[in-house]
């Protein structure tokens, strides 16, 4: 699976005053009537039942200039949630997620429907909420690296 090429999104939600980010590669449009994507997360780790305990997540559209933003949200970097929060600049749209001020494109979404897999839980969101940022070259994660397309 190194060999496919991902874009490189950043999942966010909040519940009870917790915050959680997750770096993700399996993320995609499904619909744009009504406007839904859908995001893959895996189902063992205990801490991603946050976005199926809030109901609500962003999705973060990550550029090439987000290469340590992105590092820091996979784990890599060994950073406290607060330190991986205070890594990028944050705010909120409709849901209240978390969502990148300077993400390439910001989809806040309500959950409405949840599949399990076999190793992951597939998460359907319907979009409320867009921002778009200036455009740039959009980061890739592919051969255990990143890298950018685009201009």
């Amino acid at each position: 699976m190194s060999r496919y090429a991902g874009h490189v999104q950043l999942v966010t939600t909040t519940f009870d005053g917790i915050r959680r980010g997750v770096t993700i590669t399996a993320a995609c449009s499904v619909s744009d009537d009504p406007a839904t994507v859908l995001v893959c997360l895996n189902r063992h780790n205990a801490k991603n039942d946050l976005f199926l305990q809030s109901g609500i997540f962003s999705l973060n559209t990550l550029g090439s200039r987000h290469q340590a933003l992105a590092d820091a949200f996979s784990g890599r970097a060994q950073l406290t949630v607060e330190e991986r929060f205070a890594a990028g600049d944050f705010d909120t749209l409709v849901t209240g997620a978390p969502v990148l001020v300077d993400a390439l494109a910001a989809f806040d979404c309500r959950v409405v429907e949840v599949t399990r897999g076999t190793t992951h839980n597939v998460i359907f969101g319907e979009v409320v909420a867009v921002r778009f940022s200036d455009p740039g070259p959009a980061l890739l994660y592919m051969h255990r690296d990143y890298h950018a397309l685009g201009t």
